[in-house]
């Protein structure tokens, strides 16, 4: 699975259009809402419901594998990717050229990486801060039935997809730093509704609260994607996500043993804490925290990803090798246009006739 993250980003943002890259940028990273709240729904329908328990989940979670197989055998590689290709074999020995954008791109952009590391930790911890806990909370301090739980997350994750795909797309116009610290502040503002509302109406808090975390999420594979250098982008991308993620995977377990410092009188047997306050305080730090990096941090909004602008590359092929593929690049495109213009004569051609013909 974390290979899969960088490749996933390349494949469906390399290509794309600079003006539509905020909106898909939003729409693939809202996968992640939308699989959390399809593993929410099965998981109410069929593990407290079956004699088969947590195990019906995992058989549905093997499925969208093999639609990913499916898509990614009948799609071809990006244009971005293949002209990389044509300037390695233009080279003639595709390892030594590899190896050597390698060295290149981590003598140059190691303060870059380490940065971004830093950067995808503090969003792995805003989103797992404030979700992993959340069900427990519901359950064990505001005594929340099975379905009030699970329509509240549902709800969430609504409002996740929402932000993920509305805040992607204005970050196209309002730029990546001042969309993800918009949706940080705002976040950080409804963080008291949303983990100090005891009844029903923290589901329009969790709607909210979930759109602006996984609105600033929206930003960043189009982020990710634009900071790092071209030889190593799949590899930047999905190692600081999962690097990041690795750091932030002891969240919930963090929270938890904070909350056991604050408890609440038992419901019979069981133990009750405030969760809702641990996660209000460490929410804020997160908020926090990620405001100052990413004011601290760059931004490359419209970076091309074409070859002839990879420096890195053209230092470790050579110009010669990226000419010969921009020539053919552009001897493509002539092509391309003149078979247009001569199909756009030939259809022409009846029109004028029949108005000729309808003249005379």
């Amino acid at each position: 699975m974390g290979g899969l993250y960088g490749n996933a980003a390349a494949t469906a943002l390399e290509d794309c259009p600079p003006a539509a890259r905020g909106l898909l940028s939003g729409m693939l990273q809202q996968g992640y809402a939308f699989g959390y709240l399809l593993a929410t729904v099965f998981a109410r329908a069929l593990v407290d419901t079956t004699p088969h328990g947590w195990r019906p989940l995992f058989w549905f979670g093997a499925c969208p594998p093999l639609l990913i197989i499916i898509f990614r055998l009948c799609l071809p590689e990006t244009k971005a990717y293949q002209d990389r290709d044509a300037v390695r074999h233009a080279k003639g020995n595709i390892t030594e050229t590899f190896l050597a954008e390698g060295r290149i791109a981590l003598k140059r952009h190691w303060i870059l990486l380490t940065y971004l590391v830093l950067l995808m930790a503090g969003f792995n911890f805003m989103s797992h801060g404030s979700q992993d806990l959340y069900p427990t909370m519901l359950t064990n301090q505001y005594n929340f039935s099975p379905n009030a739980k699970t329509v509240t997350q549902v709800v969430a994750n609504l409002g996740a997809l929402a932000g993920g795909t509305i805040v992607g797309y204005c970050s196209q116009i309002l730029g990546r730093r001042f969309s993800i610290v918009i949706m940080s502040i705002v976040g950080g503002l409804l963080l008291y509704p949303y983990s100090f509302t005891p009844n029903k109406r923290i589901m329009a808090a969790a709607f909210f609260e979930q759109f602006c975390v996984q609105g600033a999420w929206g930003v960043i594979p189009i982020h990710l994607m634009e900071l790092s250098p071209g030889s190593f982008r799949t590899f930047v991308v999905g190692t600081s996500y999962q690097l990041g993620n690795l750091v932030s995977s002891a969240s919930s377990t963090i929270e938890a043993t904070i909350g056991e410092r604050f408890p609440l009188p038992p419901k019979g047997k069981t133990a009750r804490y405030k969760y809702g306050l641990v996660i209000c305080i460490f929410m804020a730090c997160v908020y926090v925290y990620v405001i100052i990096l990413t004011v601290l941090g760059p931004e490359k909004l419209g970076h091309d990803f074409g070859i002839e602008h990879d420096v890195d590359l053209a230092d470790a092929a050579g110009s010669e090798p990226l000419e010969v593929v921009l020539r053919r690049n552009e001897r493509k495109e002539v092509e391309r246009d003149s078979s247009e213009e001569g199909l756009q004569r030939s259809s022409q051609v009846p029109k004028d006739v029949s108005e000729v013909e309808q003249k005379v």
